[in-house]
């Protein structure tokens, strides 16, 4: 039964910095995807940024692309979301998911509780 326990969420000011943690009780379970996806009050969930465990290849949505980095520490099975120069559109509920592909929301069959991110 894998677990995923999120963590490093807060409140910022705009410009600012955060880094999201993600443990992840089995990290080699599956050889697909693990990934950030967020959620604002009234809109859907969508993806931030996902990586391929086994081959390193990232994506990110364009509103993350050269301001948020996503990595992984297998030796730690921790997955991690480096956000900076936070911009208020960011405020959302941020998930970590595993097992599943790059932004296919539906295809991930593991999810966190989420860790929430506001900036102001």
């Amino acid at each position: 039964h894998v677990q995923l326990v999120e963590s490093g969420g807060g409140s910022v000011q705009a410009g600012g910095s955060l880094t999201l943690s993600c443990v992840v009780s089995v990290y080699t379970y599956s050889k697909r995807c693990v990934g950030w996806f967020r959620q604002a009050p009234g809109k859907e969930r969508e993806g931030v940024a996902s990586i391929h465990i086994a081959s390193g290849r990232t994506t990110y949505t364009d509103s993350a692309k050269g301001r948020f980095t996503i990595s992984q520490d297998s030796a730690k099975n921790t997955l991690y979301l480096e956000m900076n120069n936070l911009k208020p559109e960011d405020t959302a509920m941020y998930f970590c998911a595993a097992d599943g592909w790059w932004f296919e929301r539906s295809s991930y069959n593991v999810w966190g509780q989420g860790t929430q991110v506001t900036v102001s």
